[in-house]
């Protein structure tokens, strides 16, 4: 009976199928170091970088005067820590460009006869454009405008209290909130949309190029091919553009017949700017097949790699409310410059200036990750 019992369950062999486990286990690093990065990454992203209430945002200043009041309606516009006037642009065009380039996210114009308007209570108006490709980044910033303003100006009459609650609707302030006036959601996420999935598809399958040759046990075959590492390279990658090509007509066609998406910008213009950020991922993911030994190891690079460009590049939470360092580590995406691009194209109608620097440093990604996935491809021959 004992014999029977023991060919059943043994704690002995379940302890050792247990060290077994756990030798494997150290043995596998990346698998390691995924179970202790992953948490840790969630939660200082979460819990540090991610805020959406945005602060301290960009603004241009467009003042025709310089008078007491128009100081005032500025300085508690600061004070309010929503806002921050880096630029003062001395005419309409101006201002125009730093909105379409995205350096600003408001512009506050303040007319000409504005102290005039305020000494004679002629309802003085300033105008606020908001830039809404993103409406929830300018949401908090827009809804103290009136209140904030009004304040300050009183404040600046000299008004008590009792007067002051008395004048309080003589200031009025125009916001116009352009490339989304109707703050759609929809026109700020479908258009992201095309970035994350092919980051998602495109570093994913090309992550496990090599890793499923080794796996399959035709590596060896591969090597002995008289076919440089730049040419067995390509040969991997290229495929997949067209796999990328297919998603962009899915994704854009779906954005115009079922969301609605406004398109105002030059599609050669965006479709070229997606072939360098695809050649960007496909080049990634190929640098994660020449480092993983598995294609479990491939994907959970990917995800590793996938997650933060998630949270930190600006598709689901407001880039500009992330601290400095989250912003920092933001720019070394790729998502975030094609976010920018893509957003700035369709709904601000961009030219090719106002988006070559983020096409730049997706050009430079390219030549970056080409360059380490040779390096590494050429280490793993020996």
């Amino acid at each position: 009976m004992k014999r029977v019992t023991d060919s059943l369950f043994s704690f002995a062999r379940l302890g050792a199928l247990l060290i077994k486990e756990f030798i494997q286990m150290r043995r596998d690093r990346i698998t390691f170091a995924m179970m202790l990065g992953v948490p840790l990454m969630q939660l200082i992203l979460f819990g540090f970088a991610i805020n959406s209430d945005p602060k301290t945002l960009p603004a241009a200043l467009l003042a025709m005067s310089n008078d007491q009041y128009t100081r005032a309606i500025v300085s508690a516009l600061q004070n309010t820590d929503y806002y921050r006037f880096d630029h003062v642009a001395t005419t309409a065009a101006e201002a125009e460009e730093l909105m379409a380039s995205g350096k600003v996210a408001f512009v506050v114009t303040i007319p000409s006869d504005f102290g005039r308007r305020v000494a004679s209570g002629n309802q003085p108006q300033i105008l606020i454009e908001a830039d809404a490709t993103d409406p929830s980044a300018s949401s908090g910033a827009i809804s103290t405008l009136g209140t904030i303003a009004n304040r300050a100006l009183l404040r600046a009459q000299g008004m008590q209290a009792a007067a002051a609650e008395a004048a309080k609707g003589q200031l009025q302030v125009v916001v116009h909130q352009r490339y989304n006036p109707e703050a759609i959601s929809q026109y700020n996420i479908v258009p992201g949309l095309l970035g994350v999935i092919l980051q998602m598809t495109m570093v994913m399958m090309t992550a496990m190029a090599l890793t499923r040759e080794t796996e399959r046990g035709t590596m060896e075959n591969l090597l002995a091919m008289p076919a440089s590492p730049a040419e067995i390279m390509l040969g991997k990658v290229l495929p997949y553009l067209g796999v990328g090509a297919v998603q962009v007509v899915v994704v854009l066609g779906a954005a115009k017949l079922l969301f609605g998406v406004p398109f105002v910008g030059s599609l050669s213009l965006l479709l070229s700017a997606i072939l360098v950020f695809v050649m960007a991922l496909v080049l990634l993911g190929y640098t994660i097949s020449t480092t993983a030994r598995t294609q479990m190891q491939a994907m959970q690079l990917t995800f590793f790699f996938f997650l933060p460009s998630i949270l930190l590049s600006g598709f689901m939470f407001p880039y500009r409310g992330m601290p400095g360092w989250a912003q920092a580590f933001g720019e070394i995406l790729p998502l975030t410059h094609f976010l920018r691009i893509i957003r700035a194209v369709m709904l601000k109608g961009a030219e090719f200036p106002a988006i070559a620097h983020e096409i730049g440093i997706l050009g430079l990604f390219v030549v970056f990750f080409a360059a380490l996935a040779l390096f590494r491809f050429r280490r793993t021959l020996d």
